[in-house]
C-alpha cells in the first residue's frame, strides 16, 4: 500500500526519537532520513524502523467496519432497571374506571388515593403519575355528576312546591 506525507513524517519522528536516545549513530540517523524521504510504501517505511523499540508501524485497516444502525442492534444487556409503579397510583385508576360500573360510588375513593398517590411519587420518583392523573379525572367526573344530580334534585324540589 502507497504511503502518505503523514506517513513519512511519522516515521521521521521515530527516527528523530532513536538518534536522540542514542539509538542510531549520526550515519545510520542520516541514511534512513533520506531512504524515509524516499520510500513509497508502508513496508518500507516499516523496514526502517523495525529494529527500533517503538516497532514497526501500525498498518492501516482494510476497510471501516460496517455501521449498524441503532434500530438493527440487540437491547443493552443487562437491560435497565424499571421503576415500579405506585400502588396508589393504581388502585386510584381502578377505582376511577369502577365509578362506571358502581355508578359513581367508587369516585371520591378514586380522587382521595389519586391525590396520595401524586404526592407519594414526588418524593419517591416512581412511576404511576399518569395512573393517578386518570383516577383523579375520572373521579373527579364522577363527584361533580353526583353534585349535579344533587343540584337538580333540589332544584326540582323546590320548583315544585
Amino acid at each position: 500500500m502507497r504511503a502518505a506525507n503523514a506517513d513519512r513524517e511519522r516515521t521521521v519522528d521515530v527516527l528523530k526519537a532513536a538518534f536522540a536516545e542514542g539509538r542510531l549513530t549520526a550515519a545510520e540517523y542520516e541514511q534512513r532520513m533520506s531512504a524515509t524521504y524516499q520510500a513509497s510504501t508502508y513496508g518500507q517505511l516499516a523496514a526502517l524502523v523495525a529494529d527500533l523499540p517503538s516497532g514497526p508501524m501500525v498498518q492501516p485497516t482494510a476497510a471501516p467496519a460496517p455501521v449498524v444502525p441503532q434500530t438493527f442492534l440487540p437491547p443493552p444487556y443487562p437491560f435497565p432497571p424499571t421503576r415500579r409503579s405506585n400502588g396508589l397510583a393504581v388502585a386510584s385508576a381502578t377505582l376511577g374506571c369502577l365509578t362506571v360500573v358502581t355508578g359513581g360510588l367508587t369516585g371520591l375513593p378514586a380522587v382521595i388515593t389519586g391525590h396520595m398517590a401524586r404526592n407519594r411519587i414526588r418524593v419517591t420518583r416512581e412511576d404511576g403519575d399518569g395512573l393517578a392523573v386518570l383516577g383523579l379525572v375520572l373521579g373527579w367526573l364522577s363527584v361533580a355528576g353526583w353534585l349535579l344530580i344533587g343540584l337538580l334534585v333540589v332544584l326540582a324540589s323546590s320548583s315544585s312546591s
